[in-house]
């Protein structure tokens, strides 16, 4: 009986997979999609690896309210699909791995209990990775489950790139810059290194945009520094969330505003961002048609804080040699892309708006001393390939 792999990316209202075979020298995409709107009214997306569609239904709410309903509701799909299939191993994305985890693991109730340790630093997706993670063990319960960490990749920073200048105490007590969107950006890495070999290898800054959002410095296909630090909060604006801010604001708002911590995080989190500067949404497309002064200010600020991170991590690469856009912005947003570059003539960038209008992968100009590419990611491709590495192994030492 073949054997395959099922990943599962637990968010806050979503469940998104993709069911892979584990058997050749590469994980092969069966099918993926998503569970959305937990809760409200759960839609069901399923597709075929190639891209066909196979469903695409809405859920009762009462049998999709959470995220192990909503797995036995992807299970009964892609049994109706693939009724030989026989789930080995599952792969989850963990956005926080601490500071001693490093490197995708196979989880044990032990190790468990210690990423529950960390849902006070990613309070936003911890706590669902591991309903995934709970959901997964109940359907699967003799199948292998791994843990791939969104801050793995960022663990080769260097301590000046690692620490805050705060009493030393605390860094030993992890608190420090994690990073995250890791799986991501190694993704983005290795299919550079496809694309582009000598980019690859040299000073690269990929910008992964979406409802989350991040920037990092990468050389030699190793992360450098990251716009994210000790939480998902900092950085760039997002879609919700505030990124970087004066630590001096927060104490204001318990000092004066007489705010609790709960309703700060809850401003910070969920009404922050591109939501909160438009007063309208986080939602990219909406603020690109919305035609508001207040859309075109958070747009305007958007844009500004990536063009500053640019700079930013160049001076940490020493130079820039590429900058990729990814993520569901900088996939689709041909009108972000081109604001992000038109002020980046200083750094040697320039866009061919017809190459960036159409979305292709290389969108610089033949005389851009930075070359600028466009790279669609797949976590679930990464942590398919993380889990296959660690099944097999696991199937030697039987």
């Amino acid at each position: 009986m073949t054997a395959h792999l099922l990943t599962l990316n637990a968010g806050s209202s979503s469940l998104k997979f993709a069911l892979f075979e584990a058997e050749g020298p590469e994980p092969l995409l069966l099918a993926k999609g998503q569970v959305e709107a937990l809760g409200a009214l759960p839609h069901l997306v399923l597709r075929a690896g190639a891209g066909d569609g196979l469903e695409d239904r809405l859920v009762p709410k009462d049998e999709a309210n959470a995220h192990v309903s909503a797995l036995q509701h992807i299970l009964d799909a892609l049994k109706t699909h693939f009724p030989a299939m026989s789930v080995e191993a599952a792969g989850h994305r963990v956005v926080h791995g601490g500071p001693g985890y490093a490197e995708p693991l196979i989880l044990r109730p032990e190790i468990i209990a210690e990423l529950e340790e960390f849902i006070p630093l990613a309070p936003l997706h911890q706590p669902h990775n591991l309903a995934g993670i709970g959901a997964a063990r109940q359907a699967f319960p003799g199948a292998m489950q791994v843990a791939c960490f969104d801050t793995a990749f960022h663990r080769s920073h260097s301590w000046v790139n690692d620490a805050f200048a705060l009493p030393r105490a605390y860094y030993d007590r992890g608190i420090r810059r994690y990073g995250f969107h890791g799986l991501s950006y190694e993704y983005v890495a290795g299919r550079l290194a496809e694309i582009a070999p000598d980019v690859a290898a040299a000073r690269v800054v990929i910008a992964h945009l979406g409802a989350g959002a991040s920037m990092c410095a990468i050389k030699d296909g190793r992360s450098v520094a990251s716009t994210m630090g000790f939480s998902p909060l900092d950085g760039l604006p997002m879609g919700t969330r505030c990124g970087q801010l004066d630590p001096g604001v927060v104490l204001y708002l318990l000092d004066r505003e007489g705010m609790t911590s709960q309703e700060i995080g809850d401003m910070l989190y969920k009404k922050s961002g591109l939501k909160g500067l438009s007063g309208l949404s986080g939602d990219m497309r909406e603020l690109e048609s919305a035609g508001t002064p207040e859309a075109s200010q958070a747009l305007s600020y958007y844009v500004s804080r990536i063009q500053r991170e640019v700079g930013s991590l160049a001076a940490a690469l020493n130079g820039l040699d590429a900058l990729v856009f990814c993520g569901g912005i900088g996939e689709n947003s041909a009108f972000i892309r081109r604001k992000v570059c038109e002020d980046l003539h200083w750094i040697g960038i320039g866009v061919e708006e017809g190459r960036n209008e159409r979305g292709e992968t290389l969108i610089s100009t033949a005389g851009s001393l930075a070359k600028v590419f466009v790279v669609k990611t797949d976590e679930e491709a990464m942590i398919a390939k993380h889990t296959q590495k660690l099944y097999r192994r696991a199937q030697k030492n039987l």
